[in-house]
């Protein structure tokens, strides 16, 4: 992957510790989660010297814990946008995992009904859509990352590629995954895939100069 003013990348938040007492909001990134998050951070650190950065994230704290390490390697600011938080499930509170896989099944395939009082994914995307154009807009000339959440993340893509909101179009499970999207034909330019790999191509450039 390589970084113009021109792109524009989409970062979920990886792993996370599951906590029913702790607003889902304030959820923290797990061991894993942060170790992931480093790894990439040691990757990132160079790449604002060859082009300028921008990064944004929820502020929700697991976006936040992503993010941040990612701003101080490319030593850059981080702005929080409150709006690119993830799809509004206050209505139903912490879920067990076999209840919230069956909840966001029916969230992604009824796209403008409310289930059980969730935001729907209609108006989910219309306003992580708003998010990102404004974000591209107070940042132009620099490459842009969000940091963000997986539902609102797959959305957004389903936006930029034309695509029918679908739940097939969900990230991998367990978070830390990416896309690319060009910022002037505003087309994706990749479909997700792990932060592992996200530029691994530019640091073997590095190690055989």
């Amino acid at each position: 992957m390589q970084l113009t003013p021109q792109t524009a990348i989409y970062i979920t938040h990886p792993q996370v510790v599951v906590d029913p007492q702790v607003e889902v909001t304030e959820w923290r990134l797990s061991p894993l989660g942060s170790e992931r998050v480093d790894l990439l951070a040691k990757r990132v650190a160079d790449l604002s010297s060859t082009c300028p950065v921008a990064m944004v994230c929820s502020a929700e704290r697991k976006a936040i814990e992503t993010a941040t390490p990612l701003a101080n390697a490319l030593g850059v600011d981080l702005e929080q946008r409150p709006h690119t938080h993830e799809n509004d499930r206050s209505s139903t509170g912490f879920l067990p995992p076999d209840a919230f896989e069956r909840q966001a099944d029916a969230f992604f395939a009824s796209p403008t009904r409310s289930v059980r009082g969730w935001e729907t994914a209609q108006a989910a995307q219309a306003r992580i859509l708003r998010e990102a154009l404004s974000a591209e807009a107070a940042h132009e000339g620099r490459a842009l990352i969000i940091c963000g959440h997986g539902a609102v993340g797959t959305l957004l893509y389903c936006a930029l590629a034309g695509l029918e909101i679908d739940r097939l179009w969900d990230q991998p499970a367990g978070g830390g995954n990416w896309f690319a999207y060009d910022r002037l034909s505003r087309r994706p330019l990749s479909h997700w895939a792990p932060m592992e790999i996200l530029f691994a191509d530019q640091n073997r450039s590095r190690e055989k100069q």
